[in-house]
């Protein structure tokens, strides 16, 4: 079985593939501070408590955007599991071609997200992960990763608006009952939602009209089941695409697709 491990600023998600059946899924909040030795932790007890071994791990893909974090998780992975760790990142083989301006820079969960929107849902198309920021990246007809826009996440814009007033304070992020907010946490509540949703539409559209034809849209991340029943533009809420997309790339550099 073949490990996935995504890194994202906030929260790490770790998936357990047979083939490309995704037979378990974990989520782990993201700690720069963390040490091989407290992942290792971590890991094993996880793998017991659901009743998977050791020896039955044949490699691990990771994306990373936590360099601290990259380089625990790489060697906890080197001294647990069996087989080859990929790190994605410049060098690795995805099958894409990267037509921006400075390709190394471009995140890693970014490409693999693109790597699995394409093999899943044809070209063009457009993914957004809801995360830390919202990200948007864009597949052209040609199937090149061509690049797309990073806007701040839900979460950071609700910190960033308590931080800069003196009198708001956190909400529950649901949908509150009208737009029009009968008291303080509706109103916050239809501004972060609601606010965010347009955001969503209205740079899905530009986006659209850049890439031209008619691209699939598919949402991803751990927000992306709050914010997109709101949207106009975008309807499909893969929770595994960053996870298949790992895997895939390991396939592609390995030719390991057990």
């Amino acid at each position: 079985m073949l490990v996935t491990i995504d890194v994202g600023n906030t929260q790490t998600v770790m998936g357990l593939f047979e083939g490309e059946d995704l037979v378990d899924q974990w989520r782990l909040s993201t700690v720069r501070e963390r040490t091989a030795d407290e992942y290792r932790l971590f890991f094993a007890g996880l793998l017991r408590q659901d009743g998977w071994r050791l020896d039955q791990l044949r490699g691990v893909a990771l994306s990373s955007v936590v360099p601290e974090a990259k380089d625990a998780l790489t060697r906890m992975s080197e001294e647990m599991v069996g087989g080859k760790v990929l790190v994605i990142g410049p060098g690795v083989k995805t099958g894409m071609a990267i037509n921006i301006d400075a390709p190394r820079e471009v995140g890693a969960d970014r490409v693999v997200n693109s790597v699995a929107a394409q093999a899943r849902y044809g070209t063009p198309v457009i993914s957004v992960d809801f995360g830390t920021s919202t990200n948007f990246d864009v597949v052209d007809g040609d199937g090149a990763y061509v690049g797309g826009s990073i806007a701040p996440g839900l979460m950071v814009s609700e910190d960033a608006l308590i931080s800069a007033t003196a009198a708001l304070r956190r909400v529950d992020i649901v949908e509150p009952r009208a737009a029009i907010g009968r008291n303080t946490v509706e109103a916050m509540q239809s501004g972060l939602i609601y606010g965010h949703a347009g955001l969503v539409d209205g740079i899905i559209e530009r986006l659209a009209a850049e890439v031209g034809g008619q691209p699939a849209m598919v949402a991803t991340g751990g927000l992306a089941s709050t914010i997109v029943p709101h949207c106009r533009t975008v309807s499909v809420v893969d929770d595994r695409l960053t996870l298949d997309g790992l895997r895939l790339i390991f396939e592609r550099n390995t030719g390991d697709d057990g």
